[in-house]
């Protein structure tokens, strides 16, 4: 998948990551990139399309899906973090807000722009995910589990969008100097750095892309014994 005269929907893109990919897209010369946001008035960065967007609401992403015709390639980018673990005041409410988000938005945006990828020519689909989709820890347990369903999700689409030739990427990645993670003293990524990563690997036509070396070295714990998930995250 090229980024150059693609055009792109990219969710969550008033800020972060989203933004940076909006960013990197205009610079590798992008047909068209709609920046997509609850509120399309807290876009600022010029040369994109903003849109009304909040992936939670279903009759808003048929919308985007019709107006939004000719895109190529989806960047599912928009998310939420709410701090805390299992047995924390909340944290019934708390799963069910980052499911809606983190796991059900980029589930509806995907049903929603199947068909206008396959008619476009298959074009990519990349989810944005996180070193959390593989560990635990207390102060993102929650977080984690909505990361964790949303990898499954793009494991899961990947066969599902096989034979329409949509490349489906996942894009994992540590901590990552955004809003997000504002008050978390823990070495972080720039998102500049991520969204290069990302998507050099898309153009390669990778499926997924480890973006940073701790991410790298927790997937190879996965198959470590014991694994790596098995043992507390040291802070």
């Amino acid at each position: 998948m090229q980024i150059h005269n693609a055009t792109l929907l990219i969710t969550g893109a008033n800020r972060g990551i989203g933004q940076a990919f909006a960013r990197e897209a205009l610079a590798r010369g992008a047909r068209k990139v709609y920046a997509a946001a609850r509120d399309p008035a807290s876009i600022s960065l010029a040369g994109v399309e903003p849109i009304a967007l909040d992936v939670t609401r279903p009759e808003q992403v048929a919308a985007a899906a019709q107006r939004c015709g000719d895109v190529t390639l989806l960047v599912n980018n928009a998310g939420i973090a709410i701090t805390g673990d299992f047995m924390a005041d909340g944290a019934v409410e708390a799963a069910r807000a980052q499911l809606e988000t983190n796991y059900f938005g980029p589930l509806l945006m995907a049903r929603a722009f199947a068909p206008v990828l396959k008619a476009n020519g298959g074009g990519a689909l990349l989810n944005v995910l996180s070193i959390a989709s593989w560990i635990s820890s207390p102060l993102l347990a929650v977080y984690a589990s909505s990361k964790s369903a949303a990898w499954s999700l793009t494991n899961g689409l990947r066969e599902a969008l096989r034979a329409q030739g949509t490349q489906v990427m996942g894009l994992h990645m540590g901590f990552v100097d955004t809003d997000l993670t504002r008050g978390i003293d823990m070495p972080k990524a720039t998102p500049e750095e991520i969204v290069r990563a990302a998507l050099d690997g898309l153009e390669s036509g990778a499926q997924e892309v480890l973006a940073d070396k701790l991410t790298r070295q927790v997937k190879q714990g996965l198959s470590a014994e014991p694994g790596i998930y098995l043992a507390p995250v040291q802070r």
